[in-house]
């Protein structure tokens, strides 16, 4: 699912002081924006950037921008307000975009962590917004003096970048008057269901000089801290056929003029992947987890190999990245079946389709595939620890 961030940098921030926005100052060695952009153009699960800007600050961002590698990131004219420059960043989001985040510039620390929570929600709920919930006891005062003790129940702390289907969040703005606060008040005003993620204390917004002093903070604590732990394994896998009238492929069910043998029900393709997940994890293989001398796995569905694997992987920390499986064979063809294999083993990975590859190739007639007495698979797995 194609997603665009929408980067909000128009605002003046006056607050801040200094003869330039915000957005535009240094911070620890790099201006503001340029560390804002890096986050969204290095996560990989954003599709694009788009900044929204005053046209007269266009001078300021090229040079905050210059010395970042890659093509020049793309910018519209802002509004007089807030809601009026995101309605002009929707409006200029790239063609089959169908997710947007809206993300305040001047917010540079945001982890990619956080942007996958963001993302992830989004998958069950057309928006999503990370939040911190209050804490510290609240007071209604006046003049200086207290006058009343306030609940902190339910009360949480705004952040973005706030998360929303396109066609969702373009209808809230259309229908709204203006004057929101953010596009969460704008969502709620249409309606629209709006998912709390946990956000993160580093991803402050920088309004006053002493939060450049915490950001700087944050960053030489982030610098210090251990680097992400990226894992790859792979899984290989073969079954012979015997009798029978349909094979198990990732999933699918595929008629054809023999079955496949195996303990369980000789599922070659995920069982690849699932020893690829294994793998990753320093875990060994399928026998190791569900031997075969145990009879309750006989005829067993791979799926619950896989499922294991996959909740193995998120109790240690990792999230899946990707996972390419070929499968090697004469026959069945896989072509037509592919893209119902790839959201079957999605569904059960609970991954984007776009995470999982499935491909298939012959061996040109040689060896035990090409002579049509099995089927072979082989499969490469990515596990990220932030």
């Amino acid at each position: 699912m194609t997603t665009t961030a929408i980067i909000v940098a128009a605002g003046r921030g006056r607050r801040m002081g200094g003869g330039i926005p915000k957005q535009f100052m240094d911070l620890a060695g790099q201006p503001v924006i340029a560390r804002t952009l890096r986050r969204f153009i290095d996560h990989p699960e954003v599709d694009h950037v788009l900044v929204v800007l005053n046209p007269e600050d266009t001078a300021l961002f090229e040079g905050c921008t210059q010395s970042m590698q890659g093509p020049p990131v793309p910018w519209v004219a802002g509004g007089d307000s807030r809601d009026a420059s995101v309605r002009a960043g929707l409006a200029a989001v790239p063609a089959g975009t169908r997710r947007v985040l809206i993300h305040d510039a001047a917010r540079p620390l945001v982890s990619a962590a956080l942007i996958s929570r963001v993302l992830a929600a989004l998958e069950a709920t057309p928006g999503a917004a990370p939040a911190l919930a209050v804490t510290d006891a609240l007071w209604r005062g006046t003049d200086g003096r207290v006058l009343t003790a306030a609940s902190r129940e339910g009360l949480f702390r705004a952040q973005t970048p706030q998360g929303f289907r396109l066609d969702a969040i373009r209808a809230a703005h259309a229908a709204h008057p203006g004057g929101a606060a953010d596009d969460v008040e704008v969502a709620r005003a249409h309606g629209l269901d709006v998912a709390i993620v946990e956000g993160e204390e580093s991803n402050l917004k920088l309004t006053t000089p002493p939060d450049f002093s915490r950001a700087e903070r944050f960053l030489a604590e982030q610098e210090t801290a251990p680097a992400m732990d990226i894992r790859l394994g792979n899984g290989f896998d073969v079954h012979r056929f015997t009798d029978g009238d349909h094979v198990i492929l990732c999933g699918v069910e595929i008629p054809h003029a023999r079955a496949l043998l195996g303990h369980s029900d000789a599922d070659v393709g995920m069982h690849a992947v699932t020893d690829a997940i294994y793998g990753a994890l320093a875990e060994g293989d399928i026998g190791r987890h569900f031997p075969p001398s145990e009879p309750q796995w006989k005829g067993a569905a791979s799926e619950i190999f896989l499922r294991h694997a996959v909740k193995l992987a998120g109790e240690k920390g990792f999230t899946i990245s990707n996972v390419d499986c070929t499968l090697i064979c004469e026959r069945p063809k896989i072509g037509p079946h592919a893209g119902a294999m790839q959201a079957a083993m999605a569904a059960i990975m609970g991954l984007e389709p776009g995470r999982v590859s499935i491909k298939a190739t012959t061996s040109e007639r040689l060896g035990f595939t090409g002579r049509e007495e099995g089927i072979a698979a082989i499969a490469t797995a990515t596990l990220v620890k932030p």
